[in-house]
């Protein structure tokens, strides 16, 4: 038998990083919300996370930055190498990126990242449950509901699905399915006194760009350990099989790298890795009064480190929108009064599908650039070591202020 729940102004369905977000941003403007989350806990699987400039600028103005920078690291350098012969293509100060957009280029783990995220929503009185995994959707009039397994539903005046790749609720917009981009993530964080002979500096987040394969590097927490990330195209990718991207194959895709790169791989997680897919950007992330955000709406590839990024916009903007242009009536008891959701979903709808496709867009770019083949090496060098790190065109469309007024981007660099 079913239980209906009792009623919130907005229920979230997915208690990851973009759905705390969401929740958050509801209620700090006076809305009562309710987060459900499939897993029997709450909590983050992963590693390191990169919060460029237009998370970092969120984070403050919900006076979570302090909290954030003080577990996390800010790297002073961005540093790109061959990975075959460990020359330096590229160097930028990230202290200079701070200054433009008034907002620091951070790195932090995961799970401390969702902690902050979770004691902010508590603090705000977001009523969070564990263990209820949704089976589905439903509009009616003036609301919307989510079933749940345990029989469970939820009925609210808006849901916000944040149910990552494999959204149920987009499913209801589009039958489009994960695309499998055929590459691989691995990933490993070591205390920073283990890794003394891969010559890392402590302070800089590098990336190694080879053959279709790359390693990513940086420090966190204060600099005691290190994040890693290792991606290469899998060749079993496509061949059916139920498991690529093995262990086996890490090893061989970098076995032309250098020295420090090779040895940087015995210290990847090799139990659990991470098979990259995104999807075909939509148009439309709204179907009456369910609305998707994070991943169910924009599953990135990981090049451009937006994932967790773009879902902190969403929640951002929505809760901006909601202050701004929902609002109709009065204020009564701190808690805003009519709603337009209409107007609110619509005006949302109308921003975050472009910005999130270009962002979609420039991270399979980038992925291309990283991993081009031997032939094209030469080329790509020569592209990144001509680049004017002084021209901000490349940075001003995603770390500027334009999560509500998305900028066309520049292409990244023009083919051979």
């Amino acid at each position: 038998m079913s239980t209906q729940a009792s009623a919130v102004d907005a229920v979230v369905v997915g208690g990851g990083i973009g759905g705390l977000s969401s929740a958050l941003a509801l209620s700090r403007n006076g809305l009562s919300v309710r987060v459900l989350e499939q897993a029997n806990t709450f909590g983050e699987v992963g590693a390191g996370l990169q919060l460029a400039p237009n998370a970092t600028r969120v984070l403050d103005r919900w006076e979570l930055l302090d909290e954030v920078r003080s577990l996390g690291f800010l790297p002073q350098q961005f540093v790109v190498k061959d990975a075959l012969d460990g020359t330096e293509q590229v160097r930028l100060d990230l202290s200079v990126l701070s200054d433009r957009y008034g907002a620091p280029y951070l790195v932090v783990h995961r799970t401390d990242l969702h902690s902050v995220l979770m004691r902010a929503c508590r603090d705000h009185g977001v009523d969070l449950r564990a263990g209820e995994q949704c089976v589905g959707y439903e509009e009616a009039t003036g609301s919307a509901r989510a079933f749940f397994a345990s029989g469970r539903v939820e009925e609210a005046e808006v849901v916000v699905a944040s149910d990552g790749l494999r959204s149920r609720a987009r499913g209801m917009i589009s039958q489009d399915a994960p695309i499998n981009s055929g590459y691989v993530a691995y990933r490993g964080v070591v205390p920073i006194e283990r890794v003394g002979d891969l010559n890392v500096d402590p302070h800089d987040l590098v990336l190694h760009v080879g053959p279709q394969c790359s390693l990513m590097q940086y420090p966190m927490r204060h600099g005691e350990v290190l994040n890693q990330m290792a991606i290469f195209a899998s060749p079993t990718a496509f061949d059916d099989e139920e498991e690529w991207g093995t262990p086996n194959e890490l090893t061989a895709a970098f076995v032309e790298c250098t020295e420090p790169i090779r040895k940087a791989l015995i210290h990847m997680w090799r139990d659990v890795w991470w098979p990259m897919f995104d999807r075909q950007p939509l148009d439309n992330w709204v179907r009456g009064r369910i609305v998707l955000t994070g991943d169910a709406a924009h599953p990135p590839l990981l090049y451009l480190a937006q994932g967790a990024v773009m879902a902190i916009e969403d929640a951002w903007v929505l809760g901006e929108l909601v202050a701004e242009e929902g609002v109709s009536g009065s204020i009564a008891n701190g808690t805003p009064t009519g709603v337009n959701w209409e107007a609110v979903l619509a005006a949302y709808n109308a921003v975050r599908p472009q910005r999130c496709r270009q962002v979609m867009d420039v991270s399979r770019d980038w992925g291309r650039l990283w991993h081009v083949g031997a032939d094209r090496r030469g080329w790509r060098n020569a592209a990144l070591l001509d680049w004017d790190h002084g021209d901000t065109r490349y940075t001003d469309w995603l770390f500027g202020p334009t999560a509500l007024r998305p900028q066309d981007q520049p292409p990244l660099f023009a083919t051979p």
